[in-house]
């Protein structure tokens, strides 16, 4: 597969289909979504106008239930924490992703982390988050995890956690944009277990 991080958590996935996650800044009009996940309705992760630089036709989108009124319609799949799924061919679990002690994602507003099974490995997308009782204990390969602070965890609470869930490659996400510098993911790098393999896509 093929990985691209774009920017905050803007993901793209390329397998046997094109899958994306939180579409954001998108600079090229693409039209190759086949699945767009989005994690929650905050403007740096449902971005509408990027949305429509990638939908297609039959373009399948992924949302929790809690934002069907923003866009429900056809080939729109709402879910809720705690669901396991398959969509077009891929299983799809869902967990809670929220803060603690911040307003900013509280758990009551059912917003969404994704694990998406892609060429037999476990991608964890973790939205906006802090680690909490939902997620502490997520089995993953790939994790992309927010590093910038304020809105989610910042780079020493996510390399604790990244040490804590152990996946075989994560991927920082969350950074030098919005909130966090770039320098965070250099620093988020320094305090992983050697054990885990860090891909930095944001630093460039």
């Amino acid at each position: 597969m093929k990985i691209e991080v774009n920017a905050q958590s803007s993901i793209k996935i390329a397998s046997d289909k094109i899958i994306y996650f939180d579409p954001f800044k998108i600079e090229k009009e693409a039209h190759d979504a086949d699945i767009i996940f989005v994690t929650h309705d905050h403007f740096d992760h449902f971005s509408i106008e990027d949305i429509k630089k990638i939908e297609k036709e039959n373009t399948v989108y992924v949302i929790p239930d809690s934002m069907y009124n923003l866009l429900g319609g056809e080939n729109v799949v709402t879910l809720f924490p705690y669901e396991k799924t398959e969509i077009e061919g891929y299983e799809v679990e869902t967990i809670p992703s929220y803060n603690l002690g911040k307003e900013f994602h509280t758990k009551d507003k059912g917003y969404l982390a994704y694990i998406v099974t892609i060429e037999g490995k476990r991608i964890y997308v973790c939205g906006d988050c802090d680690q909490n009782d939902d997620n502490k204990n997520v089995k993953c390969d790939i994790c992309f995890v927010p590093i910038g602070g304020k809105y989610t965890m910042d780079y020493k609470e996510a390399a604790n956690y990244i040490n804590v869930i152990k996946p075989s490659v994560v991927i920082p996400t969350h950074y030098g944009d919005v909130v966090g510098n770039k320098t965070d993911g250099q620093s988020f790098a320094e305090l992983i277990s050697e054990d885990i393999k860090v891909e930095r896509y944001l630093d460039k």
